[in-house]
């Protein structure tokens, strides 16, 4: 058939065009195709983004409800399994790889709710995230929602001493991880600022060496250890109120996020780097670290100093990292863990590390042989693993907790200590429960005080009895792909 010219197609379309049947044809074709698409379009707006969830159904028996994942040890299975638990479902695992699966069933994660925590926050404190004065900010405390913060974090402890904990009040412990630790902080937090710094960490020391600049060096031996370069995206799992994340900055030249499950830390974190300029470099976002929000594969490194020990999982913690990390990324941590010389049947041993937890908001404190097989299990090539606590330093990292004043390096460093010894801590006591038999403290001000100088007695014994370690340092590799 011999090839037709641009011209003979013009003249017979021309020719069809004049003919109204041939146009109500292909306007009818383009009508009907048209709806095609556009109820394609309308299918996929529904089902995907528009179509309310029908999982209420299930739940409006008094019993409970209960659901069946296949497929459940990663990927999409993994996810739907941490949704329905989010939504307070009984979940069946199902899956080939036993291990995986025996991972995700050791983790209950509580479900996120940032509109009541951000209410809370605003209860609780008001303005004072934006004052910097510690000590008047314990005093301005809503009395009620103070109690409220006394009751749920204390419900965990009262009556339940070292000599007849069960296995049954830990996991209790563990499934409410993130209200226990958020409760803790909201609590704690004033207290810490006041007594100690805005790095919420231990530290090892030198001689004339001051007690802030000590804090400085162990960030930047971190930040050394884990390679941490300029301009790298960084992520700082559980950063407090940004002590950490504002050193490592100016120290490396690094971009840190940090993530915090306590509201209250996010405002003063963020306070604070804009008091030093560096909101373009440091800021802070709310998150639980176990069910992170960020795509995979979203930052250069991840550190957490003395964070990852609020954990439910080890394991569950250092996978999430993993998952957020770049291949060939960097996770560094200094992870608090009780040492293989603890032994759990021992009822002093198990006094100390109940010590600890209660006075520190711990849900399940592990061994380090716990921790080293978890990183292994997430999937990092481990390069460095060192208790810094166990070197022969002359001066042991829990001095300051001790009130021994032998160690004082410097006169700047006698306020803080002096608070610290038992002198100092008794005066705190009586002074904070005066205020609150007064009614210019809230209720509950003497009681996190005196928790917070129990906890620290069983840190000083730990430290003392090589029971347990606040810096046991862990760097570790993501493969590249």
């Amino acid at each position: 058939m011999p090839a037709m010219s641009l011209e003979a197609i013009t003249n017979l379309a021309r020719e069809f065009a004049h003919k109204p049947a041939v146009v109500t044809a292909f306007a009818t074709l383009g009508g009907i195709w048209s709806a095609y698409l556009l109820n394609n379009i309308r299918y996929f707006a529904y089902h995907h983004f528009l179509r309310p969830t029908s999982l209420g159904k299930y739940k409006k028996s008094p019993s409970p409800a209960w659901a069946l994942v296949t497929g459940a040890s990663d990927g999409i299975g993994k996810g739907f399994a941490e949704e329905l638990c989010s939504r307070n479902f009984n979940v069946v695992l199902h899956g080939r790889n036993k291990a995986k699966l025996q991972a995700m069933a050791a983790i209950t994660l509580e479900p996120q709710d940032h509109k009541r925590d951000a209410d809370f926050k605003q209860a609780l404190h008001g303005k004072t995230g934006q004052d910097q004065n510690s000590f008047m900010n314990i005093m301005r405390k809503n009395k009620d929602a103070q109690k409220v913060a006394v009751d749920e974090y204390f419900k965990h402890w009262d009556n339940k001493g070292a000599d007849d904990e069960t296995s049954q009040t830990r996991e209790t412990r563990r499934e409410e991880y993130a209200t226990l630790t958020r409760h803790y902080y909201n609590l704690a937090t004033d207290f810490y600022e006041y007594g100690w710094a805005q790095s919420f960490h231990f530290c090892r020391f030198s001689k004339s060496e001051a007690f802030k600049q000590a804090l400085a060096r162990h960030e930047h031996y971190l930040a050394l250890k884990m390679g941490i370069q300029e301009g790298q995206r960084v992520l700082d799992v559980g950063s407090g109120v940004g002590g950490p994340a504002r050193e490592i900055a100016k120290f490396t030249g690094c971009n840190v996020l940090g993530l915090n499950n306590n509201d209250y830390q996010v405002e003063r974190g963020t306070l604070y780097a804009q008091k030093e300029d560096l909101s373009d470099q440091v800021s802070f976002t709310k998150g639980d670290f176990m069910q992170m929000t960020f795509p995979d594969n979203s930052f250069d490194a991840v550190y957490a100093i003395e964070a990852t020990v609020h954990a439910p999982s080890l394991e569950g913690i250092y996978s999430e990292i993993f998952r957020v990390l770049r291949p060939g990324g960097v996770f560094g941590a200094y992870e608090w863990l009780m040492t293989e010389n603890y032994d759990n049947d021992d009822l002093r041993h198990r006094a100390i590390r109940l010590g600890i937890e209660q006075g520190n908001g711990i849900s399940n404190m592990e061994k380090i042989s716990v921790a080293l097989d978890a990183m292994k299990k997430a999937g990092f090539v481990l390069e460095i693993s060192e208790d810094l606590a166990d070197r022969n330093d002359e001066l042991p990292w829990y001095w300051p907790l001790s009130g021994d004043l032998r160690y004082t390096q410097s006169l700047w460093d006698l306020p803080t200590l002096i608070r610290m010894t038992h002198v100092g801590r008794g005066l705190a006591h009586g002074i904070v429960g005066a205020l609150e038999m007064i009614g210019f403290a809230p209720k509950g001000s003497r009681k996190t005080a005196d928790l917070l100088a129990e906890g620290a007695d069983c840190l000083v014994a730990g430290g003392k009895e090589k029971l347990f370690t606040p810096m046991y340092l862990m760097v570790g590799r993501k493969p590249e792909a």
